[in-house]
């Protein structure tokens, strides 16, 4: 089910950014795949990721996002293809420069917080004095300085999460992989981890977040790369990847009720509008004219709504994400 449509989108030049050049590459991952035994987990993958860049890595589990990931940090090596990173291949000296929160959380459950932190910052090549600096930084931004004494498998979950992004963290990374960043936190904690992402992107570091959740990475990314079964979906700024599907909905800001409009498949109520979905066979002209010309309802505004990653995968793959795990 790929189409005109998705080859023009993968044509978009690798060097493309919203609002900013590709002077200073990060990571380049040209036609990576990785074959285990029959199975081809990743099919020829090719992307850059800029320094102060949030680019977001999206796709169901499985698709093979954690595989990718895996290459570029050297924990696995490519079956054909490049990946340069920081400039070049993989060493012990960039590794120390890179910060990974995996989807596997792997803190030393019996040391004390505070202890570990800082035995993982001197890991990187901090000193234990500049550890102990960034240990007590990084906690009280993570709210976690009150549980610095606590033995790790003693904090409740979303605490283990946050305490494992600060581990992450800690060294301030020119590069930062987070896998699913926000697995397992409550609202308020992960607005918490998404500030610090936002403050780290700010301060020139280049982040990979990947995620099966759309709606987070639609949110703080503005470059994605969309993967299914290992291949490239889409790839490329968000703005223009939106704007190459018609969505095929309308927002509306009305007052009075908009029940009963023929011609709709769903309503959904988005921001103070109502987001329809309208038909196949439906132009937006129809909905309108019938919304404008019911009794009791007054239309303050009316715009074409841009279609979400979610719709854009559906319509590129054939299946909802969720299908894909």
């Amino acid at each position: 089910m790929r189409t005109g449509v998705h080859i023009a989108i993968l044509s978009l030049r690798m060097t493309e950014l919203t609002g900013k050049a590709m002077a200073e590459v990060a990571v380049s991952v040209e036609r990576a795949s990785k074959r285990f035994g029959d199975v081809l987990a990743v099919d020829s993958l090719s992307f850059e990721v800029a320094k102060g860049e949030l680019f977001g890595l999206l796709g169901p589990n499985g698709a093979g996002k954690t595989t990718t990931i895996r290459m570029i940090l050297d924990l696995l090596s490519p079956t054909s293809g490049r990946i340069a990173v920081l400039g070049g291949p993989m060493d012990e000296a960039k590794k120390r420069r890179i910060g990974y929160l995996p989807e596997e959380r792997g803190l030393y459950g019996d040391m004390r917080l505070g202890e570990q932190l800082v035995f993982l910052g001197q890991l990187k090549g901090m000193s234990k004095a500049d550890a102990r600096r960034r240990t007590e930084a990084v906690l009280l931004s993570l709210d976690l300085w009150g549980a610095r004494e606590k033995r790790v498998d003693a904090l409740s979950r979303g605490m283990r999460q946050k305490a494992q992004f600060a581990g992450a963290v800690l060294h301030e990374p020119e590069l930062m992989i987070v896998d699913e960043p926000f697995s397992g936190l409550d609202p308020l904690n992960s607005r918490t981890i998404k500030a610090m992402l936002l403050e780290l992107q700010e301060r020139g570091t280049a982040i990979i977040m990947s995620l099966h959740q759309m709606s987070q990475v639609e949110e703080m990314c503005e470059r994605i790369l969309l993967i299914d079964r290992g291949r490239s979906v889409v790839y490329g700024a968000l703005a223009e990847i939106r704007s190459s599907f018609d969505s095929h909905a309308v927002r509306v800001w009305a007052k009075g009720s908009l029940e009963g409009i023929s011609g709709v498949e769903e309503a959904v109520p988005e921001n103070g509008a109502l987001r329809l979905r309208l038909k196949d066979a439906v132009r937006p002209e129809q909905v309108i004219a019938e919304i404008a010309a019911k009794e009791g309802v007054e239309i303050q505004r009316v715009e074409r709504a841009q279609p979400s990653l979610e719709e854009i995968f559906v319509r590129l793959v054939g299946h909802p994400i969720a299908e894909g795990e």
